[in-house]
């Protein structure tokens, strides 16, 4: 078993001028242009670009100027970025780094930036070993043994889970096996379901690809973060870039803002609550939601609760005549409004048909036009972390979160009950459940890594029509996982009886 002190960032790689690379290439790895005041950097780009705005001079040729004089362009970097605020030339360096041995909690709050790119280890497709990470936080609290050996039988029930459920997949597809070729998708399948039973704490790893402006982001919210694994992580970051471009990453330190905020926010939330308790639905819900989980002895009474349950709380007003107007506007020369004026008298057939030629010539790799993101949709999702470890991939979309919460039940696979291991699966989640109560009241920042991926939390998400169409398209095919599919085809019914129009051509 690996221990949380594998937490390991590495730097991958980071874009230089491409004449650099050239004067490289022909010299040699003993060329000059490693070493001192010439050695590579992506600050050379951000200082050129930065000057296109105020200099004649071609683009080129003020390369070559920030080449020549590093320090003197790391100082205009300064001076736009941190003195002038110009942040988004930091965004023309980019890192590429390697994260390793953290867990998939973490992997949460990293994966909150959106203007990142991410590739994480699968736990659909590799057969997991036993790797977790042990929060540094519930040892002073004595609970180290207690959390490692519910681990341990999360992870002993994952493996008995896939030994049955490989078997019992090829026997039920029974065609699909036939050819060799299906045997990794099979085997996929009963990873996937397998996976449901182990924690939040499984060690991962990803390839991440972020620019300058969004690193120094992600260093001040990890410093903030109230979790040791966080801090650690954005320690290990910031020690693995700090020499590449120091002139675009300055603030690392948590700020007042990143703090309390959310601090705050709680705090604030509970007062209202309390206050209202008794005087309005949110006060009875709170003590029933405490009430049931009181009565099961701090463990899930899973009565009433459906799998994933999705809300479409907003839908813009009147979206197909919004979607139809812009893109008549997009199409002509007539003002916005008398666009909308226009779609107002048109007949259902009418619009119908404008919609429809958005899509006249859509092939798999075409995205939906821009136009269709005047049109938003408002959810709330209870889901299991396993689905919430897709959904939050679609990052061009405001996505809001609860903490893990086990008084929502757990989402168990349907094959797990029909390979008869629905009792040792329910037996693991109740011994899980009591971990979690002791770690809350111990250790509470920690509490989440014990919870397994079958245990659900809410979770806010806004997007727009042009979005919805993306996740349909790649959520409600046939090669998509079971508890996503069944999310993103909730969404979608819903969504369209909001706007018919708009989303009549969104499938698979």
């Amino acid at each position: 078993m690996r221990r949380y002190s594998t937490l390991n960032i590495i730097l991958a790689g980071y874009n230089i001028d491409y004449e650099i690379l050239k004067e490289i290439m022909s010299s040699g790895a003993d060329s000059n242009i490693l070493k001192g005041s010439r050695a590579p950097t992506p600050e050379t780009i951000s200082a050129a670009y930065a000057r296109i705005s105020r200099d004649p001079m071609p683009a080129p040729e003020l390369r070559k100027k920030a080449r020549r004089e590093v320090e003197k362009a790391r100082m205009s970097n300064r001076n736009i970025v941190f003195g002038m605020g110009h942040s988004s030339i930091a965004e023309h360096a980019v890192f590429n780094i390697d994260v390793l041995g953290v867990s998939r909690l973490l992997v949460e709050e990293i994966e909150k930036f959106r203007l990142c790119s991410y590739t994480e280890k699968s736990q659909r497709y590799v057969l997991l070993k036993d790797d977790f990470v042990v929060p540094e936080e519930i040892r002073p609290a004595g609970l180290k043994g207690s959390f490692i050996e519910t681990v341990k039988e999360q992870n002993r029930l994952y493996h008995e889970l896939y030994s049955s459920l490989k078997p019992y997949v090829y026997e039920k597809n029974r065609e699909m096996a036939s050819d060799p070729a299906n045997h990794r998708t099979l085997d996929g399948w009963a990873k996937e379901d397998a996976r449901y039973i182990i924690s939040l704490s499984t060690e991962t790893q990803l390839g991440m690809t972020l620019n300058a402006r969004n690193l120094e982001l992600m260093l001040r919210r990890c410093a903030a973060h109230p979790t040791a694994e966080a801090k650690e992580y954005g320690r290990k970051l910031h020690q693995a870039t700090r020499d590449v471009a120091p002139s675009l990453v300055k603030y690392m330190e948590a700020t007042e803002f990143d703090l309390m905020t959310r601090h705050s926010l709680r705090k604030k939330t509970d007062e209202l609550i309390e206050k209202r308790c008794g005087k309005s639905d949110f006060g009875e819900l709170s003590r029933s939601v405490c009430a049931k989980r009181s009565a099961a002895g701090g463990r899930t009474d899973r009565t009433d609760i459906e799998n994933n349950n999705v809300d479409l709380i907003y839908a813009t007003p009147d979206a197909d005549d919004k979607i139809a107007a812009s893109l008549i506007h997009s199409s002509s020369s007539i003002p916005l409004e008398k666009c909308m004026t226009l779609v107002s008298s048109m007949e259902k057939t009418e619009k119908e048909e404008i919609i429809k030629t958005a899509f006249l010539y859509m092939k798999p790799h075409d995205s939906a036009l821009r136009e269709f993101e005047n049109a938003d949709l408002l959810f709330e999702l209870t889901v299991s972390a396993s689905c919430f470890a897709q959904l939050k991939r679609h990052r061009m979309a405001t996505i809001n979160c609860q903490d893990y919460d086990p008084s929502l039940g757990v989402t168990m696979p349907p094959a797990v009950s029909e390979v008869g291991m629905e009792g040792r699966f329910r037996d693991i989640i109740s011994r899980t459940e009591e971990t979690y109560d002791r770690l809350k009241k111990a250790a509470p920042d920690a509490a989440a890594y014990i919870l397994t991926n079958a245990h659900r939390k809410r979770v806010a998400m806004k997007v727009s029509a042009r979005e919805l169409y993306h996740i349909a398209r790649l959520r409600l095919d046939g090669h998509a996982q079971w508890d996503i599919r069944e999310t993103a085809g909730r969404m979608l019914r819903l969504s369209k009886e909001a706007m018919p129009l708009t989303l009549m051509s969104a499938a698979g």
